[in-house]
């Protein structure tokens, strides 16, 4: 299990807890959980790489604690 800290820069911090073998699309549907947005408003992103849904946070190479941006579409 790691923990993915997603922060929206509008104020809010989104901690979820999940395995690094599920998808971007996984970890889109616990944030969406957490914070009430529908998951398909939902885009993660590092910088300027915004992650895909079907590719796996190992994939990506995110590991504990690692903080990724959150934004609503």
């Amino acid at each position: 299990m790691i923990e993915v800290v997603l922060n929206d820069r509008l104020g809010k911090k989104v901690r979820v807890k999940c395995n690094d073998d599920e998808t971007i699309g996984d970890l889109k549907k616990l944030v969406a959980a957490q914070t009430g947005t529908r998951a398909e408003k939902i885009r993660i992103q590092k910088w300027y790489t915004i992650y895909k849904d079907h590719i796996t946070l190992k994939d990506y190479e995110i590991h504990d604690g690692m903080g990724l941006e959150l934004y609503y579409n």
